[in-house]
């Protein structure tokens, strides 16, 4: 069943890895898809730019449009957010994936560095979902997902980059917070998170190197996973910090194999703030 057919779905950070998975499975379900990322050219070392997603959600069965946006620019999200809704009729979904990580603590952190972090993760899920709720508060099935983790406040999180950390928990917490307090809305407010490293440029440049990839997931996994819970009422799923694959599992699918990026015996790494 296609559950996502003909609704909107508004995603940041969509030209590549995970958000660009999220964007071409919400495309096979047959949704509008709004690709909204900086990736306007093509990058020296990075694949994808939202216009060239924007034609893999066409070949996919979707309709697209793609958007530039800086999540950090309050009055170009809310432009955004208006073109998106004149373009398809409105807003029923956005999903905050666009983000900001270094793994390095207090000492040797750049000011600038965490004001990123703080603006890509944190501040734009306040941002955008401020922006988008006149619309999802129009939809009948309206949802908010973000891709932050669930609360874990073991010390060793935030012994070596206790910036990421927050600025990702923040994340996790503001949702929890429109959880209830859209709640009258009927809107549902969620987070995802995967159970193993996913293989993306962030792994690859920022967070462990390319020899990392093996020992992670693709990103469809995530896709599969979004697309599910997106394709729930209010009712049945809201203000829960999720795992890919305890989502899928739920859906009665137990066998992960083809989700690895590289097939093989090598050990699966569980990702960050999970035991």
């Amino acid at each position: 069943m296609d559950t996502l057919n003909n609704r909107t779905v508004f995603i940041t950070g969509a030209s590549r890895g995970i958000g660009r998975a999220i964007a071409i499975a919400c495309a096979r379900q047959g949704a509008n898809v709004v690709v909204a990322a900086k990736s306007d050219t093509p990058h020296p070392k990075l694949p994808g730019t939202i216009h060239s997603v924007a034609e893999e959600i066409q070949a996919a069965g979707g309709n697209a449009l793609p958007l530039v946006l800086d999540v950090r620019d309050e009055k170009q999200v809310r432009q955004r957010m208006d073109e998106a809704a004149d373009q398809f009729g409105g807003i029923d979904a956005l999903v905050n994936n666009a983000g900001a990580i270094r793994l390095t603590g207090v000492e040797n952190l750049k000011i600038s560095r965490y004001d990123l972090m703080h603006q890509v993760n944190a501040r734009a899920v306040f941002n955008c979902s401020q922006a988008a709720l006149p619309y999802l508060k129009d939809s009948e099935q309206a949802h908010i997902l973000s891709l932050s983790p669930p609360l874990n406040l073991d010390k060793k999180w935030f012994a070596q980059y206790g910036p990421y950390t927050t600025t990702k928990y923040a994340m996790t917490m503001l949702s929890i917070g429109m959880a209830e307090e859209f709640r009258r809305y009927g809107i549902a407010v969620n987070t995802l998170w995967p159970k193993t490293l996913i293989a993306t440029s962030a792994i690859e440049f920022e967070a462990g190197g390319p020899q990392m990839m093996a020992h992670g997931r693709k990103p469809e996994i995530m896709a599969d996973a979004a697309v599910s819970i997106l394709g729930k009422s209010a009712s049945e799923l809201s203000g829960e910090n999720l795992i890919d694959e305890d989502v899928l599992r739920a859906e009665g699918i137990d066998d992960f194999e083809h989700y690895r990026y590289e097939q093989g015996e090598k050990s699966l790494m569980p990702d960050l703030f999970l035991e």
